[in-house]
């Protein structure tokens, strides 16, 4: 059962809150490889076209390995869901003449957001990483091709991106990409609402000033979850690892006990003032949905 607490507003919250006059609620995909895949997928967007997105978003595979299904899935979403569509975009492993490529084929079909990242160095990968080696050098490089025509996001890590030497290091790397013309940013998904908080202090302390959208991951499955928590540095909390690890042999109890959790940080979140949700929907739209319910973001279709 929910306990509904009453919360106040963050104060380094405040700075978002008067820049988003609506919540920002988005989802991303990843892009199918099958035919059942695609199916899947048209019928997930389907259904979370409910929770009227200000997007969906879709991935980008590692050294850019799944581009051209990410380029198909984005254009099949923006022209025929209603809802905008925006692509990941990884600089590992490209040339700035393909970069410049797909952004005009981008823009050619009405794509308007793009989500700017380093990206993944893929397994085996020997070598240079590719002609811009930063999320920043990606962001320069659409405004000074594209200039405003794309509403850049970029990624924000509230426990710190994995790779980061320390957490100034980690700060001034946001820094950069806002300076280079970023528009917003998505975090990397957490359990903890103070590492959210406390990050947008340490953000304010930088100048940085963007609307900074907290990453939500539903919890479908103990064993994939921590699979991915500890690939990307996303911290499952002890009370939280132990009590899904108890629940891992029950699908049903461990996504209730899941909504649960989530709801009540979701609550918290966006009662300190966070501008909207990001769900990590892993093709799936059942938590998600369960979650927003709770949340009363769902309107009539």
């Amino acid at each position: 059962m929910i306990i509904h607490s009453p919360f106040t507003l963050h104060p380094s919250s405040l700075y978002m809150t008067s820049q988003a006059q609506t919540l920002t609620i988005s989802c991303e995909f990843f892009p199918p490889r099958t035919e059942k895949g695609v199916l899947n997928l048209h019928e997930t967007r389907k259904q979370l076209q409910v929770l009227q997105p200000t997007f969906f978003s879709v991935t980008y595979g590692a050294g850019g390995s799944t581009q051209e299904k990410t380029f198909e899935t984005v254009v099949e979403i923006q022209q025929h869901s209603g809802f905008d569509a925006a692509p990941h975009l990884s600089c590992v492993g490209s040339t700035r003449e393909n970069m410049l490529k797909l952004l005009q084929d981008y823009q050619a079909h009405d794509i308007k957001r793009i989500v700017a990242l380093r990206g993944d160095k893929p397994s085996g990968l020997v070598g240079t990483l590719g002609e811009m080696r930063n999320a920043n050098e990606l962001v320069e490089f659409i405004r000074a091709e594209t200039g405003s025509h794309f509403h850049i996001e970029v990624a924000a890590y509230p426990e710190f991106h994995p790779e980061a030497k320390c957490a100034e290091d980690d700060l001034n790397y946001l820094l950069k990409k806002v300076n280079a013309g970023a528009n917003s940013a998505i975090t990397q998904y957490f359990y903890n609402a103070d590492a959210y908080f406390r990050f947008l202090d340490s953000c304010v302390a930088r100048g940085i000033d963007i609307p900074i959208v907290p990453g939500i991951m539903p919890i479908s499955n103990f064993e994939q979850l921590a699979r991915f928590s500890d690939a990307c540095g996303a911290e499952i909390p002890r009370w939280l690892r132990w009590r899904l690890k108890d629940l891992e042999n029950d699908k049903a109890a461990l996504q209730a006990y899941g909504v649960d959790v989530i709801t009540l940080m979701c609550e918290r979140l966006l009662a300190g003032g966070a501008p909207g949700l990001h769900f990590y929907t892993l093709n799936q739209a059942k938590l998600t949905l369960e979650i927003a319910t709770r949340l009363g973001l769902m309107t009539s279709s």
